[in-house]
């Protein structure tokens, strides 16, 4: 029988990193696997519509060095890096919160992301960015679907919605594919995400897989 996998997790240790990368004693390790998800779920929701990529996490004994990939760095900084320091403030705010230690120090990094529309996350929250904004949901996935395959590294892209999509009654999912989604090929460097857009009658789910070629492994 077959079984549904995340295109991520599938390929993890084959073309894939960690995003979270630390090693820990049994003692630690739940607390540090809890903190990590707290932290991402915080982040995303409280940076929501400013286009996060990804967000990994390394740690060692004396610091955490927490990595923000976004398309809109210039926003997250802020003036003189105003909003950086404002940020990095918060996040350590929240890492004390939740059972981290004092001595730990954190060190943020924010990396720019140079082709948005070939980033499954950020192409999600533009259908997301979209849809709340009253577009019809067909055209909002044309228009994306051909800007993302304007991008010369992605060789296919497919988008699926669910929910009450135009304000219908009754919930419903629609597709829309372009070039070729090879899901069982471990090489396939495929980038995948599911997003939710908030509408007054209901959640919509969207989910994006971005096919970007196959990855070898180097000589």
């Amino acid at each position: 029988m077959t079984h549904t996998v995340h295109p991520y997790a599938h390929r993890l240790g084959i073309i894939r990193d960690w995003k979270s990368r630390w090693f820990s004693t049994d003692a630690k390790f739940r607390s540090n696997l809890k903190c990590d998800i707290l932290v991402r779920e915080w982040l995303q929701k409280k940076m929501r519509g400013q286009y996060i990529s990804d967000i990994e996490i390394e740690r060692n004994d004396k610091m955490i060095r927490l990595i923000l990939k976004t398309s809109r760095p210039g926003i997250i900084i802020g003036r003189n890096g105003e909003g950086a320091t404002k940020l990095k403030a918060e996040i350590e705010k929240f890492l004390r919160k939740h059972g981290e230690e004092k001595t730990t120090a954190l060190k943020l990094e924010i990396e720019e992301v140079r082709s948005p529309e070939s980033s499954a996350p950020i192409v999600a929250q533009m259908l997301a960015e979209g849809l709340e904004k009253r577009m019809p949901f067909r055209r909002v996935m044309k228009q994306m679907i051909e800007k993302v395959m304007t991008c010369r590294d992605v060789k296919g892209v497919r988008v699926y919605m669910t929910g009450r999509l135009g304000g219908a009654e009754m919930a419903r999912t629609e597709t829309l594919k372009k070039g070729q989604i090879p899901l069982q090929t471990l090489r396939a460097d495929i980038d995948y995400k599911n997003y939710e857009a908030n509408l007054p009658y209901g959640k919509i789910g969207i989910k994006v897989w971005i096919y970007k070629g196959e990855v070898f492994k180097k000589n």
